[in-house]
């Protein structure tokens, strides 16, 4: 038996199709190691930033399913994504496969940018090892990552608020909206007027409002006056005088065609002409991609194969004409990018339509008209301009621009990016116009947009801020987290992510500049392409850092909004008061806090904080004794009243009320712990039941438990629907869902009933 593994389980059945037997084709699912959760134990940086890798939550039963069909296999080869990510989840396949002594077959890396027939059996015929350079490099961006992000969090909960992250890429692109959000605050408006008259074409002179019958036109003055006696005067001699064309100016024009598209160019498209989200454009890419619709949709290069660009043009002459082809070739904007690589384009060119979904096909769609029209010939234009003044005294030129297609070209594509023709009448220099109406509009000057998802894009790229493949990522995190709020396609910073960027900016802006963003990516591309050491590289970077780190955290000072409005006074001691954080967002705090705790909201309400109980916290009170302890206060919360530690959330002491704990306790004995009782909880997304010996056992199942033990994995078994009364608490056990089948439970997979 042979075994091929691949990321994706519908990658997996589309390959498997193709090889019609020859191979048993399994995924990974993704990634199965990466660095553990709690930093202590995540890098050995001693012994020269040694990453301790452990199987990702969850996929226990992948690598159990992998090794044991690695025992019985006689060739494996891995097949995972044509990038550095791909490559190093190849890397991490092969060292838990080494490890099992069982597994004697020969393991190698094989890779394709698109899965077709003939690329699949191509690329099965050319094995490689696996390319240790992309892994260091890979490895590099994941501790560099992780070592950033630790730290500066670190140091955001201590002096901005507990919770919040930074990141090595994330924080630069924060960064470059906070810019633009500050241009836009500082911006002063200024009055201005625009001026147009619409004219009637006469060969004829005549007085200003004498219809002649002509054609009709609208012109421009080229002056926008900041002066309403300039418009006036304009105006009044505009309507006075006789008008005539002045000049006429023609030029015939070549329009190119675009390159095709790369990961960036494709998000920004799109963002603008199908309203997706990055993300979303990922997404709906790598379903293309796993059906064999379209090549491997991350990629920074602007290449066709030769076999495609023939292709292409042989399609061209069948479906517009021989005129209409012709070959291009386009160079890459990234330095860095990766020229063996492809565009993104349909594998079958000649399938014009592809897709399950809506989605789908419009995207694939667009991908195959960029892709087409890449190949077409030049579209011709003619730019016409005409200029018309009065017949006597000073006065501004008003003018108008059409423009008129003479030979269509790669714009009978690419159709998203034609535009309108503009027709204008047909005139020559010295003919009269007749001033049908004249008039002024007053209007004020704009600051600059907020970015859109797919400027920020552009920008990101444009300053050599992270890679294509990672820019969605860096768009949801920053959603995620809650720094960036989206208004239809508008980008802008909340409160949070402008303290969090302002902190940053204040106290690290080394280390989220564009130079040192840009110049920390040129490093990790010398790693993967052999010319730079990983030990070195982070050795260089973090010493330094952690350095920065230490003194800021001595120095810097606790980051706050600026000082409240001098009438708003603490309602405690009658102090100033100073623009806080809260996840709640803003609000008013006592300038002597912590000695005065007094609070207002912005809208200037009185804030009651938590008021003492009288009592230690039995927790961490009885550890640190009463000087060091947490006080038990009462405090509000969305499910009502309770009670907790003062110092949460350094301590998360909850006192629990005797009667609600009475009431919300089952007599049913956790099988974890085998010490607490399941009891009822209120979270998030609901109630659920939990271990009352809580946090020491952390034990929890969605629904009430039965009594009940389930008999093929002796877990809970809890209360399910009207269709299946009771069922397993374990989402992995047959009993969680009856209606799997056997091959459901083996590959893992959630039940779509």
């Amino acid at each position: 038996m042979k075994l091929l593994i691949v990321e994706s389980p519908s990658k997996a059945k589309t390959i498997e199709k193709y090889l019609d037997g020859a191979f048993t084709v399994r995924a990974s699912v993704g990634h199965i190691r990466d660095l553990p959760k709690s930093n202590k134990d995540a890098i050995d940086i001693p012994a020269g930033f040694v990453p301790r890798y452990e199987i990702s939550k969850g996929k226990e039963k992948v690598v159990h399913e992998l090794t044991a069909l690695g025992e019985r296999a006689t060739e494996i080869m891995l097949a995972t994504d044509p990038d550095h990510e791909g490559e190093a989840i190849s890397w991490h396949l092969k060292e838990l496969l080494d490890a099992d002594k069982k597994i004697k077959a020969k393991i190698q890396r094989v890779t394709f940018h698109e899965i077709t027939k003939e690329a699949v059996e191509e690329a099965l015929k050319n094995p490689r090892d696996i390319d240790q350079d992309l892994v260091k490099a890979q490895e590099a961006r994941r501790v560099l990552d992780r070592l950033v992000g630790y730290d500066l969090s670190g140091i955001i909960w201590k002096k901005v608020r507990y919770g919040l992250s930074a990141g090595r890429v994330q924080s630069p692109a924060l960064r470059i909206i906070m810019e633009r959000e500050r241009e836009i605050r500082a911006f002063i408006p200024e009055q201005y007027w625009t001026i147009e008259g619409l004219f009637e074409t006469n060969k004829k002179p005549a007085r200003p409002h004498e219809g002649a019958g002509g054609d009709k036109i609208t012109l421009s003055c080229v002056e926008e006056p900041r002066d309403k006696k300039l418009v006036d005067k304009i105006l009044e001699l505009g309507k006075r005088e006789l008008w005539f064309i002045k000049d006429l100016k023609t030029s015939e024009q070549k329009r190119q065609p675009r390159a095709p598209f790369t990961t960036s160019t494709l998000q920004q498209t799109a963002s603008t002409r199908l309203g997706f989200s990055p993300s979303r454009t990922m997404q709906v890419a790598q379903k293309l991609y796993e059906a064999g619709f379209i090549t491997y949709m991350r990629t920074d290069s602007t290449n066709l194969s030769i076999v495609a660009q023939n292709q292409i043009l042989a399609l061209v002459e069948k479906k517009y004409g021989k005129e209409y082809a012709e070959k291009h070739f386009y160079k890459a904007k990234s330095k860095n990018a990766q020229e063996a690589h492809e565009a993104i384009r349909p594998t079958h060119v000649e399938q014009m339509n592809a897709g399950i979904n809506d989605e789908q096909k419009r995207l694939y769609q667009l991908i195959w008209e960029r892709v087409v029209s890449s190949q077409m010939s030049d579209a011709k234009l003619l730019k016409t301009k005409i200029i018309a003044n009065i017949k006597e005294g000073e006065f501004p030129d008003f003018t108008a621009n059409g423009s008129r297609v003479l030979f269509p070209g790669w714009l009978i594509c690419d159709t998203g990016a034609r535009g309108e023709d503009v027709e204008l009448p047909e005139v020559k220099v010295g003919d009269s116009l007749n001033l049908l109406e004249l008039n002024s509009t007053e209007k004020a000057t704009e600051p600059p947009n907020r970015y859109t998802e797919a400027g920020l894009v552009k920008e990101l790229e444009a300053r050599d801020i992270g890679r294509p493949s990672t820019y969605a990522s860096i768009m949801k995190t920053l959603e995620d987290r809650g720094y960036v709020g989206k208004v239809g396609k508008t980008l802008f910073p909340t409160d949070t992510g402008d303290v969090v960027s302002s902190f940053l900016e204040n106290n690290f802006a080394e280390y989220i500049s564009d130079t040192f963003t840009a110049e920390m990516e040129d490093e990790l591309d010398d790693i993967a392409n052999g010319k730079r050491e990983y030990v070195k590289t982070l050795k260089d970077f973090y010493i330094p850092f952690q350095k920065d780190v230490k003194e800021k955290d001595k120095l810097a000072k606790t980051n706050n909004m600026g000082e409240a409005p001098a009438d708003i006074l603490c309602p405690v001691c009658g102090s100033n008061m100073i623009v806080k954080l809260s996840r709640g967002g803003k609000f008013y705090s006592c300038s002597k806090y912590p000695d005065c705790t007094g609070a207002r909201t912005i809208e200037g309400k009185i804030l009651e904080g938590p008021k003492e109980t009288g009592e230690m916290c039995p927790l961490c009170g009885e550890k640190k004794g009463k000087s060091g302890g947490g006080k038990l206060v009462v405090r509000e919360g969305k499910f009502g009243t309770f009670i907790s530690c003062s110092r949460y959330p350094k301590c998360k002491f909850i006192k629990q009320d005797e009667e609600e704990t009475k009431r919300k306790m089952t007599d049913i004995t956790c099988p974890i712990c085998k010490v607490g009782k399941m009891m009822e909880r209120r979270g998030r997304f609901g109630i659920f039941y939990s271990c009352s010996n809580y946090p020491d056992c952390k034990n929890t199942i969605k629904a009430k438990p039965t009594g009940n033990i389930c008999d093929l994995c002796g877990s809970l078994m809890m209360e399910g629907t009207k269709t299946i009364p009771e069922r397993c608490s374990n989402k992995m056990c047959r009993n969680h869902n009856p209606h799997k089948t056997g091959e459901d439970i083996k590959n893992n997979k959630k039940s779509k009933n």
